[in-house]
């Protein structure tokens, strides 16, 4: 789940993020002023369109590899279709050509766990938040020395060198220990070859949905969050309109703290 730590760290950091060069959906490209059918186009088709990578665990993946398409995005997603009356339909695809085809025409909408950035809400239209979370630092049960990234100072975490949770971590006083990800740093973690690792709190509360009895626990949450969102085309003012009021209807239904109790264990939609 690094994609999602790299959205909450690059607005801790105000960088800029770096966005896919491809593209696409069924609307065909920004909608000239005054002609926003992008709304009107699904209704008209009975379906909408996502695009999604289907192998992103647990927002978008294939249970055993080669069960349905399922996740928290996709549950989601669905839903959202049901709310606007149509049917939902996925189109799987690289993250890295993911908005090319959304500006290709290819799909309505991308449901990703796209963060919302200044940069992406210039070039795309998108939703409200429907997954919230922050920068944690998790340690062993017994830890009682760290409670706050201040107390990073002199201890040791284990990072993905390319991840800019190294940076948080290195920003914080800590000294880094490299991994490939996040297996490897609980690993470390657990056998006490480290004091700690901060990652993305929904990388965490995956984990611990699916091993309760872990032995870890979250030190310290940072205070800003990252919020990720459905993407559109530029000028899909109608549909993005229309997916914002479903969206807030699932939440008070109790719908989307539902799905993310299935996946998380918590409520992660706020």
């Amino acid at each position: 789940m690094n994609r999602r730590s790299l959205g909450l760290v690059g607005i801790l950091a105000a960088a800029s993020l770096a966005l896919a060069a491809c593209g696409g959906g069924t609307g065909g490209g920004s909608p000239a002023p005054g002609t926003d059918t992008s709304l009107s186009s699904i209704k008209d088709a009975g379906t909408i369109t996502f695009a999604t990578e289907g192998t992103y665990k647990p927002f978008s993946f294939h249970e055993g590899g080669s069960g349905p398409l399922t996740g928290y995005d996709v549950d989601v997603a669905t839903a959202v279709a049901g709310k606007l009356g149509v049917k939902a339909k996925f189109e799987e695809t690289q993250f890295d050509s993911i908005f090319a085809g959304l500006e290709a025409n290819r799909f309505d909408a991308v449901a990703n766990q796209v963060t919302i950035s200044p940069v992406r809400q210039e070039k795309y239209d998108l939703s409200i938040p429907y997954t919230v979370s922050q920068g944690v630092i998790v340690v062993q049960d017994s830890t009682t020395d760290i409670t706050s990234f201040a107390d990073l100072k002199g201890k040791t975490t284990a990072q993905s060198l390319n991840s800019n949770w190294y940076a948080l971590a290195k920003e914080s006083g800590a000294t880094m220990e490299n991994v490939e990800g996040w297996a490897q740093s609980v690993s470390l973690l657990k056998d006490g070859r480290v004091n700690a690792i901060v990652n993305d709190k929904l990388t965490f509360l995956d984990y611990q949905h699916s091993n309760p009895d872990s032995g870890l626990k979250i030190a310290a949450t940072t205070k800003e969050s990252s919020d990720s969102a459905f993407a559109f085309r530029k000028g899909s003012t109608a549909l993005t309109n229309a997916v914002n009021t479903a969206l807030k209807d699932l939440s008070a239904d109790g719908t989307l703290a539902k799905l993310s109790e299935k996946y998380f264990g918590a409520d992660v939609s706020k």
